[in-house]
């Protein structure tokens, strides 16, 4: 025998991680979502772009990448014995916090150029991620692949907001009213 594992053994390690690493994935997607929300004065009086999406789509498509980005995590988690397989994971989970960011920040402290910096400094983590995971398992680094797609768009569509929201990058909107007596 040369492996030290069945078939049957590999996919359980799978499976297990997957319970633990998608649900994870999707619940701290979903919360980190609750710190900062599109539902505000703030961002109703945006100017949008043209390629700005109807509101539902960015619900889908984050709960259909975040539950990839637990597949993947798990088919690296499960690959026990892989060369960089703590690395791999040490990237993903310091650019998954990267990820988290965004949203308080864009949306919870009103900071457009802020969130331009976030998102500019995940998907260089993610292309990093990619790279670590492809070399552990190629479907792993597949599957993170979508992801990558939709963070270059969102950031296309962060600076695009910038452009035409200058005025409004770090403003809170229910901050001191000035009032002036006539």
């Amino acid at each position: 025998m040369t492996t030290l594992a069945s078939k049957a053994q590999l996919r359980a390690s799978f499976v297990r991680w997957a319970l633990l690493t998608v649900p994870a994935c999707v619940l701290l997607g979903y919360l980190s979502g609750q710190l900062g929300s599109a539902d505000t004065l703030w961002f109703e009086q945006l100017e949008k772009p043209d390629i700005f999406p109807p509101g539902y789509v960015f619900g889908v498509v984050w709960s259909i990448l975040y539950a990839m980005m637990g597949l993947a995590l798990a088919l690296v988690c499960s690959a026990w014995g892989a060369k960089g397989r703590t690395a791999a994971i040490v990237l993903f989970l310091v650019q998954f916090a990267v990820n988290l960011a965004w949203t308080p920040i864009f949306f919870g402290a009103y900071q457009i150029t802020g969130g331009l910096i976030v998102i500019g400094i995940l998907a260089v983590l993610l292309a990093l991620t990619i790279v670590a995971f492809w070399r552990i398992r190629t479907l792993a680094g597949v599957l993170l692949l979508p992801y990558l797609a939709w963070v270059l768009f969102a950031s296309v569509l962060n600076y695009q907001f910038l452009q035409l929201n200058p005025e409004t990058d770090g403003v809170d909107p229910t901050g001191p009213i000035q009032s002036v007596e006539i």
